[in-house]
C-alpha cells in the first residue's frame, strides 16, 4: 500500500495539480496507512470506516478554481454542477462544505459532514481547506477522482469567468497569477516518433506506449482519461477501457476490424469512433485527449434565443473553435461514432462538444499529436483573447 501511495503522490507532483505539502493518503488495510500523521488523521480514519471505503485523498488543489466556484454559487448550494463530459460521466455534481461550515470548529466535528455529502458521491471540495477524493476499492480511484476534479472545476471555472467575468474579490489577480506562474507553454521539443507505416505488432504497441505517455506528460489529457488507436489494415490496436495513458504497457487491445473474436471485449468505449474513422479515411492512427482549453471553448457559446436544453448532445449548429469542427455526441456507436468521423475526415480532426479532441494521422502517431497540440495552443491563445477583450470591455 505504501509503494501506491509513493506512486500516486508522485503523479499528482507531476501533474502539478496539488500543493506537494498538503498531500495526503488514508488507505484501509489492517489499519489506517497513511502518508500523514497529524492532525486529520482521526477526522479521515472515521471517514475512511464511515463511507467503508479503501482509499482516501485529501489534498489542496494547485489552482484556487474549485474553492471560487464556491464563493460564485447561490447561497443556498451545497453543490457545484459541471457540465462537461467527464463531470457528467463520473460524477453528475461535486458536494462542498463552505468555509463558515468548518471555520473555528474542531476538526473532528468535519467527519460527520464529510461522510454525509460523500455517501452518494466520490468526490467533495472543503472550501479553502482541499478536495476529498475517495476509492472504493483502489488507491488508483482515489486519484482518479482527484484528478477528475481538478480538470472539471478547471473547464468550468474558465468557462464561467469567460461567460460571466470576475465577480468575487482576489479573482483577477489569482487569474493572473494562474496564467503567469502555473500555465506552461506547451511545446513538442525533444518528442521522437516512428516514421509510419508501422509494421508489426511489437513496432505498433511501442509507439501506442510513448505516445500515450507523451499525451499525459504533455497535460492534453489526464492519465485515465483519453484513448489511442492504431489500424494496420486489418487489426485496431487500441487502448484499453480505463487504462491509464502513461501505463498502457499490457493495456492495449488488438480488435480485427470484422470483430471476428471477442478481443474488443476490454477494449475503450470508444472504439466504435475509432473504427468509423478508420473505415471512412485514409489514416492509420488516432489520438483522444482532454485538452482543457479546447474543451472550454467548445462550450463557450454566444447564441441568443436557442432552446436546445442539452449541447453535449442535440447540438444542431455547424460550430468551430479556431478552425475547428465542434460536434455533438456522447460515448457509444449512436454518438461520437457518428458525428466525429465525417468532421474529423473533413478536417482531420474535431472538438467533441465538452469533452475533447479527435485527432488523426495518415500513416503515424506525429502528424496526430502535432494537430492535438496545435489545436488546444490555438485555443489558449483564443481563450486568452476572450477574457483581454472582455477586461477592456
Amino acid at each position: 500500500m505504501k509503494d501506491h501511495i509513493e506512486k500516486y503522490t508522485r503523479k499528482l507532483l507531476r501533474d502539478r495539480t496539488a500543493v506537494p505539502e498538503s498531500i495526503r493518503f488514508y488507505v484501509m488495510d489492517d489499519g489506517i496507512i497513511t502518508n500523514r500523521d497529524d492532525e486529520w488523521l482521526p477526522v479521515f480514519s472515521e471517514v475512511v470506516s464511515g463511507l467503508n471505503i479503501t482509499s482516501l485523498l485529501f489534498a489542496r488543489s494547485a489552482l484556487p478554481f474549485a474553492d471560487y466556484l464556491v464563493r460564485r454559487s447561490d447561497p443556498a448550494a451545497d453543490r457545484i454542477t459541471p457540465k462537461d463530459s467527464e463531470a457528467k460521466t463520473f460524477f453528475h455534481d461535486i458536494p462542498f462544505i463552505r468555509r463558515e461550515e468548518w471555520s473555528g470548529r474542531p476538526k473532528r466535528e468535519l467527519a460527520p459532514k464529510i461522510i454525509g455529502r460523500l455517501k452518494e458521491r466520490k468526490a467533495m471540495v472543503i472550501e479553502d481547506l482541499g478536495v476529498i477524493a475517495t476509492g472504493g476499492v483502489t488507491v488508483e480511484q482515489s486519484f482518479i477522482a482527484f484528478s477528475t476534479v481538478f480538470h472539471t472545476t478547471f473547464v468550468k471555472y474558465l468557462l464561467d469567468i469567460a461567460t460571466e467575468g470576475f465577480t468575487p474579490a482576489g479573482e483577477r489577480e489569482a487569474f493572473d497569477a494562474f496564467r503567469a506562474k502555473w500555465l506552461k507553454p506547451l511545446e513538442a521539443g525533444g518528442l521522437e516518433f516512428s516514421p509510419g507505416p508501422l509494421t508489426g505488432k511489437d513496432a505498433v504497441l511501442r509507439e501506442l506506449w510513448r505516445v500515450g505517455r507523451y499525451t499525459v506528460e504533455k497535460g492534453l489529457v489526464d492519465s485515465f482519461f483519453g484513448n489511442i488507436s492504431y489500424f494496420d489494415g486489418k487489426t485496431i490496436y487500441i487502448s484499453q477501457t480505463a487504462s491509464s495513458l502513461d501505463e498502457l504497457e499490457g493495456h492495449i487491445d488488438p480488435v480485427p476490424v470484422d470483430y471476428t473474436s471477442t478481443a474488443g471485449l476490454s477494449a475503450s468505449s470508444e472504439l466504435p469512433a475509432h473504427k468509423a474513422i478508420y473505415l471512412s479515411t485514409d489514416c492509420h492512427a488516432v489520438l483522444h485527449g482532454h485538452p482543457k482549453f479546447s474543451v472550454i471553448l467548445s462550450m463557450h457559446c454566444t447564441e441568443e434565443g436557442c432552446d436546445v436544453e442539452d449541447c453535449g448532445r442535440n447540438c444542431t449548429r455547424k460550430r468551430f473553435a479556431c478552425g475547428v469542427p465542434i460536434v455533438p455526441g456522447e460515448i457509444g456507436a449512436g454518438g461520437i461514432a457518428r458525428t466525429a468521423p465525417p468532421a474529423v475526415k473533413e478536417s482531420g480532426a474535431c472538438i467533441v462538444y465538452g469533452h475533447g479532441v479527435f485527432a488523426a494521422g495518415r500513416t503515424d502517431f506525429r502528424e496526430a499529436f502535432m494537430k492535438m497540440m496545435e489545436i488546444e495552443n490555438r485555443c489558449r491563445e483564443a481563450y486568452f483573447d476572450l477574457i483581454k477583450n472582455q477586461k477592456s470591455s
